[in-house]
């Protein structure tokens, strides 16, 4: 007897091999990973709105896994929006590769048990082995936003007076007499001044 399998777990894949060996079996399992990963998780958050982050975020991180559905109706309005974003999330990240077919929907809506007809959702919940994967998928994108970097402080303003315009220049005496530069009336190059000359040739 041979028999395939394909998209098994692996708590099932085990049962069912030890159930073909005692059988001898020829039995051929495909097994698929169906669990969600942080790098599954960070793919899942990136991937939903505004709201339905805040959604998943409140029901991970704030209710611990479990939050009743009034407390995010205060927080977010109509959980419309939110609630279909998420039914979508977890189709599309299969369509575009992000996880194999098979893996549930992390979050989902509770009912009360006593009530067999219609009735409004009174809370939503996540499977308490993947709430330490979530939250660390939320950490891992809340660490990886990058910082501006800080501005430079601002120049200390001057204290000091500041210098004058009719100071002796570092390293000339008082009594030394400073060439001057000057132009003549078209514009050339004119020289020393006159003065500057007669005190060089005393």
């Amino acid at each position: 007897m041979k028999i395939t399998i394909e998209g098994a777990d692996r708590d099932f894949v085990e049962k069912l091999v030890a159930l073909a060996a005692a059988h001898h079996a020829e039995l051929t399992v495909a097994a698929v990973d169906t669990a969600w990963t942080v790098e599954r998780a960070k793919r899942y958050l990136r991937s939903l709105t505004a709201g339905a982050r805040r959604f998943a975020e409140m029901v991970i991180v704030d209710g611990d896994g479990y939050i009743d559905a009034d407390q995010l109706r205060s927080a977010l309005g109509k959980l419309n929006g939110p609630t279909v974003a998420l039914s979508r999330a977890v189709p599309r990240g299969v369509r575009e590769g992000w996880w194999p077919e098979g893996v549930s929907a992390p979050i989902t809506p509770v009912y009360d048990p006593d009530i067999s007809s219609w009735q409004k959702v009174i809370a939503y919940e996540m499977a308490s082995d993947s709430v330490p994967v979530f939250r660390s998928a939320f950490a891992a994108l809340n660490t990886g936003h990058t910082v501006a970097p800080a501005s430079p402080e601002p120049p200390a303003p001057w204290n000091g007076e500041a210098p004058s315009a009719f100071a002796v220049p570092p390293g000339w005496g008082a009594a030394d007499d400073v060439p001057l530069v000057t132009l003549d009336e078209d514009g050339v190059h004119a020289g020393p001044d006159a003065g500057s000359e007669r005190q060089r040739g005393r």
